[in-house]
C-alpha cells in the first residue's frame, strides 16, 4: 500500500476546494477571492464585536506580517476600513465597507452550498473524529 502524507493530502483537498470554489459564482466577485473572501465572511460573522487584526492572526494561524498586507489591500480595494475605538487609542477596529457587504451577501450561498458537498456522505462521527484529529495536527504543527 503507497503511503500517504497528511500534508499532502491537505493540499490536494485545498486546491480541489478553491477549484471548486471558483468554478462557482467566486470569480464574480473580482479579486476578492480566497482568504480575502474568508477574512470578509470572519468580519461579518462577528459583526456583534469588534474585530481586530490579531483576532484574524490568531483565528487563521496566520502571521502578522502577512495579515497586515492582506488588510493593507483589502482597504486599497475598498472593502474594509480600520476605525478607532473608544477605549483604546492603539487599536483600530476592521469594519466591512458596503462593497465588501455586498462580496460576502454573494459569496455565502456558495460557501453553504460547497459545505454542504463536501459533508456529503459523512456521518455526524466521522465529522467529529475529523475535526477532532485536525485540531490534534494544528497542536502538534504549533508545538
Amino acid at each position: 500500500m503507497e503511503e500517504k502524507y497528511i500534508g499532502m493530502e491537505i493540499s490536494r483537498t485545498n486546491n480541489l476546494l478553491l477549484r471548486s470554489c471558483l468554478k462557482n459564482d467566486f470569480k464574480d466577485v473580482n479579486s476578492a477571492t480566497g482568504k480575502n473572501a474568508w477574512i470578509i465572511g470572519y468580519i461579518a460573522e462577528h459583526g456583534d464585536k469588534d474585530v481586530f487584526q490579531r483576532d484574524i492572526e490568531q483565528d487563521f494561524s496566520i502571521r502578522r506580517s502577512t495579515v497586515s498586507n492582506m488588510i493593507s489591500l483589502m482597504e486599497q480595494k475598498g472593502y474594509i476600513k480600520r476605525e478607532s475605538v473608544g477605549y483604546d487609542a492603539r487599536l483600530k477596529k476592521l469594519v466591512l465597507t458596503p462593497k465588501a457587504l455586498d462580496i460576502h451577501r454573494r459569496v455565502k450561498g456558495n460557501l453553504i452550498f460547497s459545505e454542504h458537498k463536501m459533508r456529503r456522505n459523512i456521518s455526524d462521527e466521522e465529522l467529529k473524529i475529523f475535526f477532532d484529529v485536525l485540531e490534534k495536527i494544528r497542536e502538534n504543527i504549533e508545538t
